[in-house]
């Protein structure tokens, strides 16, 4: 599954360090996502999603 976290993390200005505390996870688990080796949760899913400030859908794509 791909995502745009990496890309609209950078346009909120975010780190992977404060955006995974936002969330709830480790760093490791917000680079895990970004490329694509760990598939997220519904819940955290949601939680980037509203962090981000986007849909689901948008964040992530088949």
């Amino acid at each position: 599954m791909e995502n745009i976290i990496r890309q609209r993390r950078k346009e909120l200005g975010l780190s992977q360090e404060e955006l995974a505390k936002r969330c709830g996870v480790s760093r490791q688990t917000v680079n895990a996502i970004e490329n694509n080796k760990y598939d997220p949760t519904l819940a955290l899913a949601f939680r980037l999603a509203g962090e981000l400030q986007v849909t689901v859908d948008q964040l992530f794509s088949p």
